[in-house]
């Protein structure tokens, strides 16, 4: 059975979309703890990131990192925190998020309940920046 990822991928679902090339996809989480926090996917399905090919694993970190470098210059952070947990879906990825203190990427904070028209101001402000 496909992940609630490979279904975003695929378009089954809808999202957010920041970035898609024909390795990776990234997105908005729908479940936010701060501001421009989003996912960074592999197109493959494998549930464990380490379980990932080298080249899929390397091009998943180099598109992080570009994404990430759009990011620094559109929200007022200190930094772009990176965290892989693996728990939640059964699709490899990595969180990137908009940070000030390592508090900041505490996932039991509170989630942030933006609106259809708040997310696309914030997809877009990413958009325009990779």
């Amino acid at each position: 059975m496909a992940s609630i990822f490979s279904k975003l991928i695929n378009g089954e679902l809808p999202s957010y979309k920041v970035y898609e090339d024909d390795k990776a996809f990234a997105f908005l989480d729908i479940n936010p703890i701060a501001e421009g926090h989003l996912l960074v996917v592999p197109k493959k399905e494998v549930d464990y990131i380490f379980d990932l090919d080298p080249e899929t694993l390397s091009h998943l970190h180099l598109t992080a990192q570009k994404i990430a470098k759009a990011m620094d210059q559109v929200f007022d952070c200190e930094r772009v925190g990176v965290a892989v947990v693996g728990l939640e879906v059964p699709h490899a990825h990595i969180h990137l998020i908009p940070i000030n203190g390592v508090h900041d990427i505490d996932f039991s904070r509170p989630k942030i309940d933006f609106s259809e028209q708040e997310f696309k101001a914030i997809q877009q402000k990413i958009t325009d920046a990779i």
